[in-house]
């Protein structure tokens, strides 16, 4: 008997280590290698195409190249954008193909600049997810708004708002919410 149960033991480690290259390649190839964004800003006319995150980490200059282009167009402050709203971009426009230009409407808002919105213009959140760095308001030309919109609602990654008069689509990584 201690013999079967120690073959038993035996075969369940053995295969257990047999089976976790297979498990780890699995989970890696639910991972993409790198990831991408091609923005255009509304604003100030700049554009960039950029993998933001390879190898398994984010890459810094990419980063600070993103930052500042998501920049307050009125006031010219950067701020360091939330990686994760980046990867939310990505796998939101991933769904239409990796040749789409998404144009910002709306990154990084300074205080100010948020102030001033919500005094004068509607919809503007009072303590905007814009300033912290996790949020933006996007159009992906070519594509319906409303399949942009369904596309960042069942990414699930934060909160999402459908402006369909203003022409865009608010994307943030706080919590998971729609309007």
């Amino acid at each position: 008997m201690n013999k079967r149960r120690s073959f038993l033991k035996s075969s369940v480690v053995l295969a257990s280590a047999l089976g976790l290259p297979a498990l780890s390649k699995a989970a890696q190839s639910s991972v993409p290698a790198e990831r991408s964004l091609r923005l255009y800003n509304t604003h100030t006319g700049e554009s960039l195409s950029s993998v933001f995150w390879a190898e398994g980490q984010f890459i810094p200059e990419a980063l600070q190249d993103i930052n500042k282009l998501l920049r307050d167009h009125r006031n010219n402050q950067v701020t360091r954008m939330d990686p994760q709203l980046l990867v939310l971009l990505d796998r939101v426009s991933a769904q239409f193909g990796d040749q789409h230009v998404l144009h910002v409407i709306s990154g990084y808002r300074s205080p100010e600049t948020n102030e001033m919105l919500h005094e004068h213009t509607g919809g503007v959140a009072k303590h905007s997810l814009h300033m912290e760095g996790k949020a933006i308001d996007v159009r992906l030309p070519g594509t319906a708004l409303a399949n942009l919109h369904k596309a960042a609602m069942a990414a699930r990654g934060g909160g999402v708002g459908y402006y369909p008069d203003s022409r865009f689509v608010h994307l943030d990584t706080g919590r998971v919410r729609y309007w």
